[in-house]
């Protein structure tokens, strides 16, 4: 589906054309063309490969999608790949995708599987026409910053869901359900990690070495993005440890409650043991045995019991085991 296609002119939006127009202003100097789309069809990304000469190769990626984050050249066109990381309903981590082609003298996006879009970045783009003027290097930049900065929120949320299991990890009986969770946490960590850390690595041909011709104007800020992504990687990278920490703390506190019913139930097991003691020696059947005549060794009998039972247990009470 098309969103936009707008022709700009030194920094200046011009007019909104049909797609039959783009290779009319494509032909013009001073000019370049910024086309949206949002989970076009196989006709759709037909049509814009032969309006902007785009590669085979490129635009199968686009096609297919679920492509690893990437920035490659093909001639004069760089082909980007970011992931579109979102909260869904019931607080799953979605992941959908945006693919950008970028020429001397247009951009094409194609957004699949997500519902973040892009015209706040549109609108701030025209709003810096200075900037603008430095044509489809500058657009990619902005492309990239928007969806680099919205990472830091899924980050934020990730953290504070991961103070609160953190808070819980020593009450009692809970342990099952903080591994669970923490799990749970662990797959949307390695989500946001799949989306940064290749686009960390490829963003860094945009600003250091042979940087491609069309962002040869725009190359400081895209060490702008590079930045921001390293620190989004550190923070992951921070989250992920202190999960497996984590993990490793509440199966030691499974460990310390299953040590200490296993102590509660040999206490238990001694107490009675001393009782059956008892009662086995008394209940022999011989025919002289002391205390069998005496009036009062039934009461007596179960006084002992009752009053050894009472001190064991009074000690195992003492050492922390009932």
């Amino acid at each position: 589906m098309l969103i936009n296609c707008v022709v700009y002119r030194e920094g200046h939006k011009l007019a909104d054309i049909a797609v039959s127009e783009i290779s009319d202003h494509l032909a013009q100097p001073d000019c370049f063309v910024w086309v949206a789309l949002r989970d076009a069809d196989e006709d759709e990304l037909a049509l814009m490969q032969q309006e902007f000469d785009l590669h085979d190769l490129a635009v199968e990626d686009a096609h297919h999608g679920h492509q690893r984050p990437k920035i490659e050249e093909y001639g004069d066109t760089l082909f980007a790949v970011l992931h579109l990381v979102e909260f869904t309903p019931t607080d799953e981590l979605r992941r959908g995708e945006v693919h950008i082609f970028a020429g001397s003298n247009f951009v094409l996006s194609v957004r699949n599987r997500s519902s973040q879009g892009f015209l706040g970045v549109r609108q701030r783009c025209e709003r810096e026409p200075h900037l603008l003027r430095q044509g489809s290097g500058f657009v990619l930049y902005a492309l990239m910053d928007a969806v680099v900065d919205r990472y830091f929120p899924v980050v934020d949320a990730l953290e504070t869901e991961l103070e609160v299991i953190e808070d819980q990890i020593f009450d009692r009986g809970v342990g099952r359900a903080n591994i669970e969770r923490l799990y749970e946490l662990k797959h949307k960590v390695t989500v946001l990690r799949h989306a940064v850390s290749p686009l960390l690595d490829a963003s860094g041909r945009l600003h250091g070495g042979r940087v491609p011709t069309v962002c040869a104007a725009s190359a400081d800020y895209f060490r702008d993005v590079t930045d921001h992504l390293a620190r989004l990687q550190i923070s992951i990278d921070t989250i992920r440890d202190t999960i497996g920490t984590a993990i490793q703390v509440n199966l030691s506190m499974v460990t310390i409650e299953e040590s200490e019913v296993t102590k509660r139930l040999a206490a238990w097991a001694g107490i009675f043991a001393v009782a059956t003691f008892f009662v086995g020696v008394w209940g022999m059947n011989f025919e002289h045995m002391p205390e069998l005549k005496w009036p009062w060794g039934y009461p007596a009998a179960l006084g002992v019991i009752a009053a050894t039972c009472g001190t064991v247990w009074w000690r195992f009470r003492r050492a922390g085991w009932l």
